[in-house]
């Protein structure tokens, strides 16, 4: 079972490794986006761990919650809405139990990456966060380490795409060639979610 201690474990691990990856995800976003993305995460990700512990939430579902809320109050552009929709909503579907087994976290976060999907209007193979949200979700079922894989495939697989959603949009053509920044921040979601769960990086 997986209780509050968990999720923030993996919020505290998200936020460590999008410090660690803030430059790349802004070198990634500098060609087809608004070379914003590392740094728009980095703020946030930064306020979602700096809860007072005496204010942090006890339950798995409030904690995403919150965290979701934190981010939309503090990352900018549209990253903020859909990582805190992302996380706000799998927090609801998780409701008030003080602990949640591996299928309903399952099941809850595969809520909020199709909310993420009604809220941006985009689906998979747009080259957008969805291309290694769904592949990552999908995979979860099976293992973390399945998650994490599949989410970073996932990520690698929006090189040759074309971009139909979001500012790379604009770009047509030339959105080719490129690694989508925001499929590359959520696989580090999963990456996250490994590491809380204990498996070292190659299992």
């Amino acid at each position: 079972m997986l209780d509050a201690d968990f999720f923030h474990r993996w919020l505290a691990a998200a936020a460590a490794a999008v410090d660690r990856e803030a430059d790349r995800l802004t070198e990634l976003d500098s060609p087809i986006g608004d070379a914003d993305h590392g740094s728009n995460l980095r703020r946030g990700f930064t306020a979602v761990v700096a809860t007072p512990e005496k204010e942090a939430p006890d339950t798995p579902g409030a904690v995403l919650t919150l965290a979701g809320r934190q981010l939309i109050s503090t990352v900018g552009g549209a990253s903020g809405p859909l990582y805190g929709t992302l996380l706000r909503r799998t927090g609801k579907a998780l409701g008030e139990a003080p602990e949640v087994s591996e299928a309903e976290f399952a099941e809850a976060l595969r809520a909020g990456v199709d909310a993420v999907a009604a809220l941006g209007g985009a689906a998979l193979g747009d080259k957008t966060m969805l291309d290694s949200l769904v592949p990552g979700v999908d995979a979860l079922p099976t293992s973390y380490a399945a998650a994490r894989e599949a989410a970073r495939r996932g990520a690698l697989a929006t090189i040759p795409l074309q971009a139909r959603k979001g500012r790379a949009s604009y770009l047509g053509e030339r959105s080719v060639g490129h690694q989508d920044p925001g499929a590359t921040s959520s696989a580090l979601l999963f990456e996250a979610l490994a590491e809380a769960a204990g498996e070292a990086p190659g299992e």
